[in-house]
């Protein structure tokens, strides 16, 4: 196989380079206008999946088909996050402050409780990506994912981290974080809960085998998302075993 062929190695990993470029600058031209975050992220995990699970993949088209589908919730949960935020980082300094006899007490449960808000937010935009839920659902279902793949969900925080790191200690690196900063660490954490989201899917398929057939499975084509208000007893099931 010659080295420049089209489906040689080389020229794989060039390819993939390329799509999580482009992916990583979509997604932040749409978080731009910073209401708009959530469905980018929705699109940005949208779009890490498929490069993780090695689909054929148009970045730009199924970006955008994403980023439209999951619009409306993509923008409530983000404002919920971000109202979550912005009330734990009060809390933090005013109680940092606090010359009460419980502040100490009461800091270590603020910070406990921001753990697990970001623990769960690494996991509710591939959630709403994949699967088709309720707000509260998609949320539900993101915590108890998160307590389930806990190494994982600590190893997606850290890949998260080391951009922004990046960005505020070495300033040459910059660039990189530019093209990279989102993609990558998408990408990697896609590759670590993809086996989990597969058992699900699996699982569901399964369940619904008879009643949907052929007929009820998704098309891929289409990129139709899995489930309504049933991943909660499927999941619990598989975090059991």
């Amino acid at each position: 196989m010659k080295i420049f062929d089209i489906d040689s190695p080389l020229m794989q990993a060039l390819s993939k380079v390329a799509d999580l470029v482009l992916l990583n600058l979509l997604t932040l031209a749409c978080c731009l206008p910073v209401i708009t975050i959530g469905p980018a992220l929705t699109a940005l995990n949208h779009m890490a999946l498929k490069i993780a699970r090695n689909e054929e993949v148009y970045i730009a088209r199924g970006f955008f088909k994403s980023f439209k589908e999951n619009f409306r919730q993509g923008v409530l949960i983000w404002l919920l996050f971000l109202a979550l935020g912005a009330v734990l980082v009060c809390d933090y300094f005013i109680l940092l402050d606090s010359k009460t006899r419980y502040a100490s007490v009461m800091l270590v449960l603020v910070l406990v409780a921001a753990a697990f808000v970001i623990f769960t937010f690494l996991y509710t935009f591939p959630v709403l990506a994949r699967f088709h839920n309720t707000i509260k659902a998609t949320l539900k279902n993101a915590f108890m994912i998160s307590v389930a793949q806990f190494p994982k969900t600590i190893l997606m925080f850290v890949m998260y981290l080391i951009p922004v790191l990046v960005f505020l200690n070495f300033f040459q690196l910059i660039p990189f974080v530019l093209f990279f900063g989102l993609s990558v660490p998408a990408w990697g954490s896609a590759k670590l809960y993809n086996k989990f989201f597969k058992k699900l899917e699996d699982s569901y398929w399964e369940r619904h085998k008879n009643d949907a057939g052929e007929e009820g499975q998704a098309d891929e084509e289409e990129d139709v998302r899995i489930f309504r208000d049933e991943l909660d007893e499927t999941l619990q099931d598989r975090t059991h075993q």
